[in-house]
């Protein structure tokens, strides 16, 4: 890629400023990080070490104030500040990723899609586990028919963390979006969709377990598709034992795959796409496993090298995006989607009724 670097903005510094918007954005060919806002002190300083040139801004209001600087604005703040930000970054002319979930609501991403259109400008939402190792390997694995017809599709992102954190994350306050079906369901439900298509029914289980914790730790959902397959998606911060990351089955084969996929782990240590070998390879020790009529456990089936995860992708396809050489890489409208079948889990488990799309 030639020509001047686009500059970018990005509004946040907390774990998804820091870990992931700012290194991926920083690795990427024809991307410039340009200004992060932040106003916590320790944050400016941390920007200041790992980014050196970058300009720091207390307020997005300083930020707008010069929105003709820059070519890209990135919001990485809290969940409930993503529609004014984005609203305002549009209305400045400026383009925009918005990390997930993009909105509280449905309604919410379809009017930011509708300004996008409106103004002419991209509105791009950041789910980078389209790019996780397991993902990129079962995408294939269908596409080359490996599994037959999909049957069912069990989905886990699990964790033990029997003490809440706290943080707006785990506020019981709806006006934070906070929570786990709006965390990791974002991930799990669009992956569901991206690989499936899109659901007619939801059903719902949202708990909360944790002493001290006042929103939902330990969530289910059911999806029914329009293509037939049923999805099982869990999300849980209460899981002593992990189950399988993927279990896919179908009408020729399984595939069971183990274990998250290493960049964000990577990132967290510190390691950087571009300057780390071997980004985004996994242990052959993880590696999935395609068969039928035995368990994975006891050594059945046949291992499937996992492909290298790669997050770098998402911010390639902003960059070829801007420039007029690629699609937006994730639409608000497709975020929308998912959000219709998040606020149908809500109203699944809060009513205890299966919920027609």
């Amino acid at each position: 890629m030639t020509g001047t670097p686009l500059r970018v903005g990005l509004i946040g510094y907390g774990l998804a400023g820091s870990v992931f918007h700012a290194p991926l954005i920083a690795a990427t060919e024809g991307l410039a990080l340009d200004t992060v806002v932040t106003s916590a002190p320790e944050r400016q300083r941390q920007a200041r070490a790992e980014f050196p040139d970058v300009t720091l801004a207390a307020t997005p209001e300083e930020l707008f104030d010069r929105a003709a600087a820059l070519d890209l604005l990135v919001i990485a703040s809290p969940n409930k500040t993503h529609v004014p930000l984005a609203t305002a970054a549009l209305k400045a002319g400026l383009p925009v990723v918005v990390d997930k979930p993009v909105a509280g609501t449905a309604a919410e991403a379809r009017d930011l899609a509708a300004l996008a259109d409106e103004r002419g400008l991209l509105l791009s939402v950041f789910q980078n586990r389209r790019w996780d190792n397991d993902f990129l390997t079962l995408r294939r694995l269908l596409a080359d028919g490996e599994l037959g017809d999909a049957w069912r599709f069990e989905s886990r992102f699990e964790r033990w963390r029997p003490r809440p954190k706290g943080g707006w994350r785990e506020s019981g306050d709806p006006a934070e979006i906070g929570g786990l079906l709006y965390d990791l369901g974002s991930h799990v439900v669009d992956q569901a969709l991206v690989l499936f298509g899109p659901a007619t029914e939801v059903y719902a289980e949202a708990e909360v377990r944790r002493a001290g914790a006042e929103t939902d730790d330990d969530t289910f959902i059911a999806l029914t598709h329009a293509s037939g397959v049923r999805s099982h998606l869990y999300v849980s911060a209460t899981a002593a034992q992990l189950g399988p990351r993927f279990r896919v089955l179908g009408s020729r084969a399984g595939y069971v795959k183990y274990g998250l996929d290493p960049q964000e782990a990577a990132l967290r240590e510190g390691s950087r796409p571009g300057t780390t070998p071997d980004w985004g390879v996994e242990d052959e020790s993880l590696w999935g496993r395609l068969g039928s009529g035995e368990s994975p456990l006891s050594g059945g089936g046949t291992p499937v090298p996992t492909l290298p995860g790669d997050y770098p992708a998402y911010y390639a396809a902003v960059a070829d995006a801007l420039r007029g050489a690629g699609p937006n890489p994730v639409t608000a409208l497709e975020a929308a989607a998912a959000l219709d079948v998040l606020e149908a889990a809500r109203r699944s488990a809060r009513d205890k009724v299966t919920v027609t799309l």
